[in-house]
């Protein structure tokens, strides 16, 4: 099952991916839906909406407000190495993401006033579907209702202002999330073994596969699921391959006027342009 949080003519809702469109399911929230359990989740195959105009649609984030936003850092080899930090964690890195900073598949990713060091993360998002603490791993993935595609576009300077990495990883709209949440069964297990791709204006700059990841995905749930509950409608961001434009030599960072896609397989392809924060406000204004 593959949905859709959209706006449409000023009103707000869920859709279901079909061969034949996007067939509406109402004035919906997907955090309501996997907050009620597993089986209001299979009941919306059976929902006969009406089709919606596709090219009038605009997409939302999966989730516009998830309880907890979980980025993991460094959880790819090559990525790790390629970092100042020059090694594999021994534990996962986790940092906060927040709701404010998230935006839908089309809208554009926004390059602040204040720096232009706007680097790109594409990225696996996992979307808990079963409340749990003290996780076992070999519970984890009966928690996960299902997957999404994420873009960790950060700030690099503000990023490596403190040994904390949260302020440049929170800016305003500078976290694409879409298009489509998928439930787990249409993909492996744990999403393993997935081709992970990032394009800036056509041209290659990730590539790599999820089977290369330092944590799993049942590693991870298990990991944060020590410390903290985990709820339905909370979600992990899985971390991000090499090729990041900060490790290169120059640094390659996003411009307002660029393009950047993050595909994964089975997931899609989840687009955004790039605008300049002052671009933006006058265009707005006018």
């Amino acid at each position: 099952m593959r949905l859709v949080s959209y706006a449409l003519d000023g009103r707000t809702g869920l859709a279901l991916r079909t061969t034949g469109g996007l067939r509406d399911l109402g004035p919906r929230r997907l955090e309501d839906i996997l907050a009620t359990g597993p089986g209001a989740l299979a009941a919306l195959a059976g929902v006969d909406g009406p089709i919606l105009d596709a090219a009038a649609v605009a997409y939302r984030p999966v989730l516009a407000r998830p309880g907890k936003i979980l980025c993991i850092g460094l959880n790819y080899v090559d990525h790790a190495a390629e970092s100042p930090y020059l090694k594999v964690p021994d534990y996962p890195a986790v940092f906060p993401r927040f709701s404010s900073s998230l935006i839908g598949h089309g809208a554009p990713i926004i390059r602040p006033t204040v720096s232009h060091d706007l680097d790109f993360e594409g990225e696996v998002a996992v979307i808990i579907g079963r409340t749990g603490r003290h996780i076992a791993k070999a519970d984890a993935l009966a928690h996960v209702a299902g997957y999404s595609i994420f873009n960790d576009a950060s700030i690099r300077d503000y990023q490596f202002k403190s040994a904390q990495w949260t302020v440049g990883k929170n800016f305003d709209a500078t976290g694409p999330f879409g298009p489509d949440f998928v439930t787990a069964e249409e993909l492996p297990p744990g999403a393993h073994g997935l081709r992970i791709e990032t394009r800036l204006n056509g041209a290659v700059v990730q590539s790599a596969s999820t089977a290369d990841m330092c944590f799993d995905v049942a590693t991870l749930v298990s990991v944060v699921s020590e410390v903290m509950t985990l709820e339905a409608g909370d979600v992990i961001m899985t971390g991000t391959p090499a090729g990041v434009g900060f490790a290169r030599k120059p640094p390659l960072y996003m411009r307002d006027g660029d393009v950047c896609e993050v595909e994964v397989e089975g997931l899609g392809v989840l687009r955004n342009p790039v605008r300049d924060e002052v671009a933006s406000l006058d265009a707005a204004a006018a």
